[in-house]
């Protein structure tokens, strides 16, 4: 591991200082999280899944890496299968998400619901377009994701997603419509460097989490709507795997 000159942990010093000190000046203006937008929609598709007699669930990116598990939100559900592109705690199926109909069945699903996975597909339209294949008429899929956030998971994070974003993946041509997306988790942005724009960030608020939960209302438009290309086929890496210390 490369030291760190005096000067540079100075400046770290400093820097945590300055953190501490931003916290404890915002500290009036924090908000309860539970009563965040971003965090009422999932309350919201709670409710609707309750409405489903003995749903099967699917939550994809189940892989429990964070010591939340998710799992039995839906106590009343006939069959849950949690998916994600490695094995480990929580996990039922391997696979890409990108392949999704070739692991599960077609028209299996009732609830669906993925919680920081959408910025790590490297084609997420063509998941949307598998979860049309495994989800059942009127079952309801929920997605949260950010459109703002370091980077993280590298080399697969791809994208970041604002809520008007939503439309273009939940739509009448997927098979789909929108019955709610909100963001939520406001913050804000200092910029470190002395370009006028980039500082002028810091005057407005940015939201770290969207969520949506969209219908599936039919069979998507497979004459206008296909794409063939794997990841495989653009990228030789895949999600990484956790780093065991």
């Amino acid at each position: 591991m490369t030291q760190q000159t005096p000067l540079q942990r100075f400046k770290l010093g400093l820097s945590m200082k300055y953190f501490r000190l931003m916290d404890v000046l915002h500290a009036p203006f924090v908000k309860n999280s539970k009563t965040d937008p971003y965090h009422r929609i999932f309350g919201r598709f709670i409710e609707l899944g309750r409405g489903i007699e003995s749903p099967a669930v699917l939550e994809l990116g189940s892989r429990n890496v964070s010591g939340i598990t998710r799992k039995d939100v839906f106590s009343h559900r006939r069959k849950y299968v949690g998916f994600d592109i490695h094995p480990g705690e929580g996990v039922n199926v391997v696979g890409d998400c990108h392949r999704l109909s070739n692991y599960l069945d077609r028209e299996e699903f009732d609830l669906v619901y993925t919680v920081s996975v959408f910025e790590h597909l490297m084609f997420p339209w063509k998941v949307v377009l598998e979860l049309n294949k495994v989800m059942k008429f009127g079952g309801y899929v929920f997605v949260s994701t950010h459109p703002a956030w370091p980077t993280h998971e590298l080399p697969w994070d791809f994208f970041r997603y604002m809520a008007g974003g939503f439309q273009a993946l939940f739509n009448e041509y997927t098979g789909f419509e929108l019955v709610e997306v909100s963001e939520g988790l406001p913050c804000r942005a200092y910029a470190l460097v002395n370009d006028v724009p980039a500082r002028s960030v810091s005057k407005n608020v940015l939201n770290l989490g969207v969520a949506a939960i969209a219908r599936k209302t039919g069979n998507y438009r497979a004459d206008l709507l296909r794409w063939d290309i794997d990841a495989a086929d653009i990228s030789s890496t895949t999600y990484p795997k956790p780093v065991v210390q």
